[in-house]
């Protein structure tokens, strides 16, 4: 199973490659998955299914080839915390965009059961208009 800050870090990974079904594989049937108030996809979803619809297959609406990048992992307890960035192309120009960002995952038993976002969000639409 590996530690929590292992089961996050291959989550990115997996994310990374593509590997959706991973990404799922890793969170709890009651997943509450938090995006930023204020971040286009914002709102909590509960479940992995509400996860993959509301958020993993609505990222193109904000841009091409997106992604999530943790620089650091900070684990404490049955908390990791994902230092880093958004990457993705602008969907009309397809310059690079960028924006800072940390996620905060919650763990139990190997599984995520909570996620929180924490971005800049008026940074994100700006890079977004």
């Amino acid at each position: 199973m590996g530690t929590n800050k292992e089961i996050v870090a291959a989550a990115y990974a997996s994310f990374a490659t593509g590997d959706v079904p991973a990404v799922m594989g890793v969170m709890a049937d009651g997943i509450e998955w938090t995006e930023a108030d204020g971040f286009p996809l914002a709102g909590t979803f509960v479940g992995p299914q509400a996860v993959l619809e509301n958020v993993f297959m609505r990222l193109g609406e904000m841009g091409n080839e997106f992604a999530a990048i943790p620089d650091q992992l900070v684990a404490d307890g049955d908390t990791v915390a994902a230092l880093g960035r958004y990457q993705w192309k602008h969907l009309t120009s397809g310059d690079p965009a960028e924006v800072k960002m940390v996620h905060v995952w919650t763990l139990a038993a190997g599984k995520v059961t909570h996620f929180q976002q924490h971005v800049d969000t008026a940074r994100f639409h700006e890079l977004l208009a």
